[in-house]
């Protein structure tokens, strides 16, 4: 006997076996929308950024800035939330790698079988755009974006930036940033380097964001401690931010067990 699947208003039958792995793969979104750890971060729909706020990982070179940005699309696709990430640095295929890999690994106790088709299932909902660093501006940022709004390509509602040079004249740059996210609904992720861990004496905010702390709703900062890099919240305030870190093999979130 065959199974039912309604789509579109379209019955279409399935063998028991196919049907039975259409629910498994589904199952395992459900399951990892609701187990990982960046769901804590989030609010009512799972979003740790509203429409157009902004938020920055800051850390130093290698430490897991992209691992983490990386995993909060996924987050996103796996809610079915369109998420566009622009690089800066790396080409699309290394991008597409970073998520390959990090989402097999999420994904690898529930084995290859349900994981990959799951996988497959969410990539449309990610779209990369490569700049070199001195060619992005947010003006042809923005005209790249509404040609694929325009033509029915693609509409974003989470940005990732990863690559963008924090130095002293950025602040202009994510000004316009913030203003085009709002004006698209859309959430904005940053990555920042440091080169060491310089922060206010009074705020503990690192330089690079110093001042411009106005512009962002959130803030995280990974540092190495023990074992693991923990993941910690210095916007809206570290006492508001869920235990988390970043395991420094797999590069996954986890919730923190100590890791000294």
């Amino acid at each position: 006997m065959r199974s039912p699947k309604k789509k579109r208003g379209v019955i279409l039958w399935l063998r028991p076996a196919l049907f039975n792995k259409y629910r498994m793969v589904s199952m395992l979104r459900e399951t990892l929308i609701q187990k990982h750890p960046l769901s804590m971060l989030g609010g009512k729909e799972g979003d740790v950024l509203a429409p157009g706020e902004m938020g920055a990982i800051l850390a130093r070179r290698g430490v897991g800035k992209t691992a983490l940005l990386v995993q909060i699309a996924i987050n996103a696709m796996l809610r079915e939330k369109n998420v566009l990430h622009v690089s800066l640095k790396e080409p699309v295929k290394k991008v597409m790698l970073w998520y390959e890999e990090l989402f097999l690994h999420l994904a690898k106790p529930y084995g290859k079988d349900v994981s990959r088709p799951l996988l497959e299932s969410i990539l449309p909902h990610r779209f990369i755009l490569t700049f070199r660093v001195e060619g992005l501006s947010i003006p042809r940022l923005e005209e790249r974006i509404n040609d694929l709004v325009v033509q029915g390509i693609f509409r974003p509602d989470l940005l990732i930036v990863d690559g963008l040079d924090f130095g002293e004249n950025v602040r202009p740059t994510l000004e316009e940033m913030k203003t085009f996210a709002r004006d698209l609904r859309v959430g904005v992720w940053f990555s920042v380097p440091i080169h060491r861990h310089l922060e206010d004496g009074r705020t503990g905010i690192p330089l690079p964001v110093l001042g411009m702390e106005d512009l962002f709703s959130r803030l995280f900062i990974l540092t190495s401690e023990g074992r693991g890099i923990r993941i910690k919240s210095l916007l809206p305030s570290p006492a508001d931010g869920a235990d988390l870190i970043l395991d420094p093999s797999s590069l996954l979130v986890n919730e923190s067990r100590g890791v000294n």
